[in-house]
């Protein structure tokens, strides 16, 4: 096999044992389409050099990687809509292979700590790659939508900076799937995401539910030394903090890109702080603070503005198990941390997203104030992404965001107190606006009616281009955006 010199394998997990996980063994699926490799992603780890039969023998039918014991099913519990579920755990998925991204892709991500600039450690997981022990009675596989949206939506996240998984291979399959949300038989597929952990804090969970310190202790030693080296050993509330840190940024990156998870349940929040596991994900068309994505979200637990909310409430989970072998004390004032974080990531990813530098907490707390106030002014005349797009780089855009299809909204006294606060904004780098992404009229988005025509192009006639087509729009909106995640 032709993995590259700086494939470097370093299973972790697996090491921790029964208690934490599963051997389990691959569907044999009837076909394997290759529909979707992530080459750049692969590059990172090495994987590159494989051909498409050799891709489809490792992502596909699950041949182990070099230096791999082969998947696990990983073990956990977690409260879904605030219900506790201890029948729980990776029941359509497993972890597949752990290895390092190369100390290059670091320095490209912007790290700058010393941990992350060795290269993170870096998981391979599965999504519809079959049953497992903790299956439930379900079929363990994916449908080929479910597939083709999670590719969809964390290639746009990473787009616009939200610290993501990324989606390294979509497999067609070859089955036909019952569901009772779309329409029946539908099309199967398996995919593999790229992601820094699958340490969930329902992973903590179970063993707090077994009562199990132990196991506990175990858990915040493994992630203390893999995820956040700069925690002392042993210290719990240490770990509870960096966990808090990093879940404040990415709720406020999710605001600030106008998304909504739509199931932010203890088991889809894990300890590195990375969004993973897209369901009824949703972009939103406009500012709405009670906007949903999932139809069974009946009371908005989880709508657009209550995520940091939600967020916050699944860490109050995780602290209750660290509880077991911490004061709670100090538990309780990491997660007091949650709220300064928030707002101070808030602001830094509203700069972010309008390309602009720091001028002060308090000329930046008027930015965001200024942007909110606007587009909740503008209602739906003004669409949520539009706004970032026409805006990007300050004062430099002002004469490309007056020529714009919106320049009509751009007037009234919101705006001007907008357009105030971001002209006392310098430009950050504003050399990215040479980028011919920004010759064009609209930005690329995400709305759902663009989400199921992309679909029904693949459905209907099987026509791949269009997918295809908007995957090479987003790379192109990356590199002209260029924001770290």
């Amino acid at each position: 096999m032709p993995v590259s010199p700086s494939y470097r394998p370093d299973p972790r997990f697996p090491d921790l044992g029964g208690d934490f996980s599963d051997p389990v063994e691959p569907a044999d699926f009837p076909r394997t389409i290759l529909r979707f490799r992530n080459d750049r992603a692969a590059a990172e780890v090495g994987l590159d050099g494989l051909s498409d039969a050799e891709w489809v023998a490792h992502f596909g039918r699950f041949q182990p990687l070099p230096g791999q014991p082969g998947p696990v099913a990983m073990r956990y519990h977690g409260h879904q809509f605030r219900s506790y579920n201890a029948d729980l755990g990776d029941g359509r998925g497993f972890l597949a292979a752990q290895l390092r991204e190369r100390p290059q892709a670091a320095s490209a991500r912007g790290a700058s700590d010393g941990a992350n600039n060795d290269g993170r450690l870096l998981d391979l997981g599965t999504k519809g790659s079959g049953t497992t022990p903790w299956s439930r009675g379900g079929d363990g596989r994916l449908t080929l939508k479910g597939g083709v949206r999670e590719v969809l939506a964390a290639t746009l996240l990473e787009t616009l900076g939200v610290p993501t998984s990324r989606a390294f291979s979509l497999i067609e399959t070859g089955e036909a799937l019952q569901r009772g949300d779309e329409p029946s038989p539908t099309r199967s597929a398996v995919l593999v995401r790229l992601s820094h952990s699958h340490v969930r804090f329902g992973t903590f969970q179970r063993a707090a539910w077994h009562e199990r310190p132990d196991m506990i202790a175990t858990l915040v030693e493994h992630v203390r030394g893999l995820y956040h080296p700069g925690v002392a050993a042993g210290d719990a509330p240490g770990l509870l903090r960096a966990v808090v840190e990093a879940s404040a940024r990415l709720s406020a990156r999710w605001i600030a890109a106008g998304f909504v998870h739509g199931v932010l349940n203890t088991d889809n929040l894990n300890v590195t702080g990375e969004s993973f596991d897209y369901g009824p994900w949703r972009f939103l068309p406009h500012y709405e603070p009670g906007f949903t994505a999932a139809y069974f979200d009946q009371f908005g637990l989880y709508a657009f503005a209550r995520q940091p909310e939600a967020v916050f409430w699944n860490l109050t989970q995780l602290a209750g198990c660290l509880k077991l072998v911490a004061d709670a004390e100090p538990l309780t004032e990491a997660l007091n941390g949650f709220g300064p974080a928030y707002i101070r990531e808030l602001r830094a990813a509203f700069l972010m997203r309008l390309g602009v530098c720091s001028a002060g907490d308090e000329a930046d707390q008027v930015l965001l104030d200024a942007t909110l106030a606007f587009l909740r002014e503008s209602g739906a005349a003004l669409r949520w992404e539009p706004l970032f797009f026409d805006w990007f780089g300050g004062f430099a855009s002002s004469a490309r965001a007056m020529a714009s299809p919106r320049a009509g909204l751009y007037r009234g006294e919101t705006f001007e107190a907008f357009r105030a606060a971001l002209f006392n904004h310098e430009s950050d780098r504003p050399e990215r606006l040479e980028h011919p992404v920004f010759s064009a009229a609209d930005p690329e988005e995400m709305l759902i009616d663009e989400v199921e025509a992309l679909w029904a192009a693949i459905a209907e006639r099987d026509d791949w281009e269009p997918f295809a087509a908007k995957l090479a729009r987003l790379e192109a909106s990356r590199r002209a955006y260029d924001l770290f995640c």
